[in-house]
């Protein structure tokens, strides 16, 4: 009897633990917001015919089994990639990769793939041993540029074209640098973890305008080294985004689905918007008391939608107050203007709104003047942080909201 006790005791810990244990599943690592690049920002005409392009990316998760997410979702034709590859990059400041870790990338076991207009497409898995803050390079060719192209500007870091065929080589030959990114939207490792990502869904100041090209110091970067490559970090930030309407690229609830709600692996939202809103409300015209109460009105229910569409997918909402930006020459803020950011901001600190709010208004603002950006954290134009504002803003987060 005691025997058949210990058997059953010892068949019933098995069945815990197995239970205990996380599934394995893909989870996001890195991800980038897509959108139509204006002329300034789209790649040269015919620029990818016969061309390889070299992309940097920094994943905040590790794994040894990964796969890339390219992008023709704002392509009005079909994307057809005649090949791609990934290795770890030598040096994330240069085109150069570790040759002993490079891999080719196959679709379905081929080479290439034709990707529809308005779709992504997964690679097949490929292994490779990667810890989280490796930087990948990630190599591709096409056949050229599909009618409307899908980029992501604000890269913060440098990209490489070069002529012919060199998705295999250490060294590109010839390359010419370009500070965007392009066709690319996400890594995605197979993690034995709980999925624990958060997205950071904001605007330039998510995007990392102010931030020094190639070094990763963006306020959510900041975020993801302090969590330790335990939980992913997704940076869906795009410049001049705003939450009701399109800017430079598409709204946050015009975007919500792709750029949130569809990627693998997430637990948590992080919203900085609102200060676009804001801003393009009065650029150009005076708005009456009624129209600026209207405006804050539409703008917090917008924010409820994010949320109500997140809690439905289970997600954690946190809310992020609205930095200040008095004495931006580019929306040239009136006292009305910071009377309606205040007022949002008090609509986003109040209990039932978000699960939580990271208040990085108080953060930023300078103690003497709280409707400007504190000297030290302002890149000069007095609407963006610095990288120091940006250390700032990511050390604010507590890291308690997480767990």
């Amino acid at each position: 009897m005691f025997k058949a006790l210990l058997l059953a005791w010892g068949i019933g810990g098995m069945v815990s633990a197995a239970q205990a244990a996380p599934a394995c599943s893909w989870q996001a690592a890195w991800a980038s917001a897509q959108m139509s690049p204006d002329a300034a920002n789209a790649m040269p005409a015919a620029g990818m015919t016969g061309a390889t392009l070299r992309q940097i990316v920094r994943p905040t998760l590790g794994a040894s089994k990964l796969r890339v997410r390219f992008s023709n979702a704002f392509g009005r034709t079909p994307l057809v990639i005649l090949g791609a590859g990934l290795a770890r990059s030598a040096d994330n400041h240069s085109d150069r990769i570790d040759p002993a870790t490079r891999r080719t990338l196959t679709f379905a076991g081929a080479a290439g793939i034709t990707i529809p207009p308005g779709a992504d497409w997964l690679s097949d898995p490929v292994a490779l041993d990667v810890k989280a803050f490796d930087d990948l390079a990630i190599s591709l060719r096409a056949s050229g540029d599909p009618a409307s192209q899908t980029a992501h500007p604000g890269s913060r870091a440098t990209s490489y074209v070069a002529a012919g065929d060199q998705i295999a080589a250490q060294a590109l030959t010839g390359a010419t640098p370009v500070d965007h990114w392009y066709l690319l939207s996400g890594v995605e490792v197979e993690r034995c973890a709980v999925a624990n990502g958060i997205v950071t869904l904001g605007d330039s100041i998510t995007d990392g305008r102010g931030a020094t090209t190639n070094g990763n110091d963006r306020w959510p970067d900041v975020l993801a080294r302090r969590l330790g490559g335990k939980a992913a970090v997704l940076n869906q930030g795009i410049g001049g985004n705003r939450v009701l309407l399109d800017g430079l690229g598409p709204s946050a609830l015009a975007r919500l689905d792709r750029d949130v709600l569809a990627q693998p692996g997430v637990r948590y939202v992080l919203v900085l918007e609102g200060i676009n809103d804001l801003g393009v409300l009065t650029r150009l015209e005076a708005k009456t008391p009624a129209e600026r109460k209207a405006f804050v009105t539409q703008l917090t229910a917008g924010y409820a939608q994010i949320v109500a569409r997140a809690h439905a997918r289970g997600m954690k909402v946190y809310g992020a107050t609205i930095t200040p930006d008095t004495g931006s020459d580019y929306y040239h803020p009136d006292a009305g203007s910071e009377a309606d950011r205040q007022a949002i901001n008090a609509w986003i600190r109040a209990p039932g709104h978000f699960d939580a709010v990271v208040d990085f208004d108080k953060v930023t603002r300078d103690p003497a003047n709280p409707s400007r950006l504190a000297p030290a954290f302002d890149s000069g134009d007095h609407l963006h942080p610095n990288p120091a504002g940006y250390e700032a803003m990511g050390e604010a987060v507590p890291l308690a909201l997480f767990r």
